[in-house]
């Protein structure tokens, strides 16, 4: 083993300058179980981030880890030019699990790809080019998904698609949930009237990740559907962060009762396995009716990784417990903002999708300090994300098989830093 310096330099002379880490003193990673990771010094850390996410069901569970290697050794890959059982099996699930009508499922790689494909099948089905999407939202690193994706540091193409409207999403410090939820629906209205016949669908994360953990308040997406739907927008949820049960329910969208169009799918389907895809009812996956196929999408090892993922959340009730887990998690950071006013500005989320958002005298500082709490909750052996706009929320994304003593324990943790700051 190399050691985190010569990997660190390693990095800097084979990596592009873009791919960077949230620490000063970064850990080597060498291995992983359930809710714990390991570096090179055998230090155990707490995984309060699960790559963004990922690793729902915990780092190396034996009882996924164990059906992908069986998989592997039996036939590890071939396309949809032939005959699989594991990717049409993946398929009948996915339709079980998926509201209202979302039977048919398109496999590909990645977050990026599935939103990419779900803006063409929106393409295809609509005979329209545009699309809205919200302020600081974040879909993808492709053309297309870059296009949509409203965070100013994610949108490095210089060459954008120009055929897309955003809108201000339903957030705002100054104004109620309420009040910022109007303020968008009436941005939405004034879209749609001027150019709704030309576009094709809204994408939207029901709950933003990236954008610093921004849930709508429960009506918003109710009236954003009963408005796309009067123009014959199209709808596409992207659950890529908020899927397979990390909000409480298996997605999202169930806490607005809205049944989107399409939903598209990645990161917590796959437990660390490249898996993605998007989905939709009969009649608008017709639309996608030539020749197509994802070379790698829904392969042989993804789509078994992917259905021991399902089974595992089904037998161990994980949108239960992340429901559960995360109403300690979240009155136990807003007891910290409580007492600490002056540090922290807003707790924000649901499930065990939360989001600490920080303060200082300007928002230099406020970053500033959420490097410092990052940095200081590594070495007393938890690893925080962090996101926002000014990226200076606290992300509280673990795998859903943490316990309470690992919340508690984070918690005094992170209230010792914050007194002392």
């Amino acid at each position: 083993m190399i050691g985190r310096e010569a990997v660190t330099a390693k990095r800097k002379q084979y990596f592009y300058p873009c791919t960077q880490h949230f620490y000063r003193n970064s850990p080597q990673l060498v291995h992983g179980s359930m809710q714990h990771v390991y570096d090179e010094n055998g230090k155990e850390y707490t995984d309060f981030f699960a790559g963004v996410s990922v690793v729902a069901c915990g780092h190396c569970n034996p009882a996924i880890t164990e059906r992908t290697i069986h998989q592997l050794q039996q036939l590890q890959h071939t396309t949809t030019v032939y005959l699989t059982q594991p990717n049409v099996d993946l398929a009948e699930r996915l339709a079980e699990v998926l509201p209202g009508d979302l039977r048919r499922t398109f496999f590909v790689n990645s977050g990026s790809e599935a939103n990419e494909g779900a803006m063409l099948l929106a393409r295809l089905h609509t005979g329209r080019k545009g699309f809205i999407a919200l302020e600081s939202g974040l879909h993808g690193r492709t053309n297309l998904t870059m296009s949509v994706t409203g965070l100013p540091m994610w949108r490095t193409d210089k060459y954008l698609d120009e055929d897309v409207a955003f809108i201000r999403r339903p957030y705002d410090p100054d104004l109620t949930p309420e009040q910022a939820a109007e303020r968008s629906l009436e941005d939405l209205k004034k879209v749609l009237e001027e150019k709704g016949g030309s576009i094709a669908a809204m994408i939207a994360e029901p709950i933003q990740g990236n954008g610093g953990m921004i849930m709508p308040e429960l009506s918003y997406f109710r009236s954003v559907k009963s408005l796309l739907e009067q123009y014959g927008v199209l709808l596409i949820a992207d659950e890529i962060q908020t899927g397979f049960g990390r909000t409480g329910k298996m997605f999202a969208m169930e806490h607005f009762g809205v049944v989107p169009d399409m939903i598209t799918m990645a990161k917590a389907l796959g437990n660390g396995v490249p898996v993605a895809a998007f989905a939709a009812g009969d009649e608008i996956a017709s639309s996608l009716n030539t020749p197509s196929a994802s070379t790698f999408g829904g392969n042989p090892v993804s789509a078994a990784t992917a259905l021991a993922v399902l089974d595992y959340i089904k037998s161990e009730r994980l949108p239960e417990r992340a429901q559960q887990l995360g109403a300690r998690l979240k009155e136990g950071l807003q007891d910290l903002q409580r007492r600490y006013p002056e540090r922290i500005a807003d707790v924000r989320g649901t499930g065990l999708m939360l989001g600490m958002e920080l303060r200082g005298g300007n928002a230099a500082d406020a970053a500033a300090l959420t490097d410092d709490v990052l940095e200081e909750m590594k070495d007393r052996g938890y690893l925080i994300g962090k996101n926002g706009v000014g990226r200076n929320v606290l992300a509280f994304q673990p795998p859903l098989v943490i316990v309470e003593q690992d919340i508690d324990g984070m918690l005094g943790a992170l209230a010792h830093i914050l007194a002392g700051a």
